[in-house]
Protein backbone atom coordinates (compact mmCIF):
# COMPACT_ATOMS: atom_id res chain seq x y z
CA UNK A 1 0.00 0.00 0.00
CA UNK A 2 2.97 2.04 0.77
CA UNK A 3 4.04 1.88 -3.06
CA UNK A 4 1.55 2.78 -4.19
CA UNK A 5 1.30 5.77 -2.29
CA UNK A 6 4.57 6.37 -3.61
CA UNK A 7 3.36 5.79 -7.00
CA UNK A 8 0.54 8.88 -7.04
CA UNK A 9 3.09 10.92 -5.57
CA UNK A 10 5.16 10.75 -8.09
CA UNK A 11 2.35 11.05 -10.54
CA UNK A 12 1.36 14.35 -9.07
CA UNK A 13 4.62 15.75 -8.82
CA UNK A 14 5.21 15.24 -12.49
CA UNK A 15 1.74 16.05 -13.39
CA UNK A 16 2.14 19.65 -11.38
CA UNK A 17 5.89 19.93 -13.68
CA UNK A 18 3.98 19.79 -16.56
CA UNK A 19 0.99 21.75 -15.87
CA UNK A 20 -2.05 19.42 -15.37
CA UNK A 21 -3.32 21.06 -12.19
CA UNK A 22 -6.48 18.48 -11.62
CA UNK A 23 -4.89 15.19 -12.04
CA UNK A 24 -1.65 16.85 -9.95
CA UNK A 25 -4.51 17.80 -7.03
CA UNK A 26 -6.22 14.44 -7.05
CA UNK A 27 -3.46 11.93 -7.74
CA UNK A 28 -1.65 14.28 -4.29
CA UNK A 29 -4.79 13.95 -2.64
CA UNK A 30 -4.82 9.88 -3.39
CA UNK A 31 -1.58 9.22 -2.24
CA UNK A 32 -1.97 11.32 1.22
CA UNK A 33 -5.45 9.08 1.93
CA UNK A 34 -3.36 5.68 1.30
CA UNK A 35 -0.05 6.89 3.03
CA UNK A 36 -2.53 8.01 6.14
CA UNK A 37 -4.12 3.88 5.58
CA UNK A 38 -0.98 2.59 5.47
CA UNK A 39 -0.38 4.54 9.09
CA UNK A 40 -3.18 2.97 10.48
CA UNK A 41 -3.00 0.06 9.80
CA UNK A 42 0.39 -0.28 10.22
CA UNK A 43 -0.14 0.73 14.02
CA UNK A 44 -2.93 -1.62 14.45
CA UNK A 45 -0.44 -4.63 13.15
CA UNK A 46 1.47 -2.99 15.72
CA UNK A 47 -0.84 -2.91 18.98
CA UNK A 48 -2.56 -6.30 17.86
CA UNK A 49 0.72 -7.71 17.04
CA UNK A 50 2.50 -7.95 20.16
CA UNK A 51 -0.72 -8.62 22.36
CA UNK A 52 -1.47 -11.26 20.27
CA UNK A 53 2.02 -13.04 21.14
CA UNK A 54 1.93 -11.89 25.23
Amino acid sequence: MLRWAVIFLVIALVAGIFGFGGIAASSASFAKILFFVFIVLFLISLIFGRSAKS
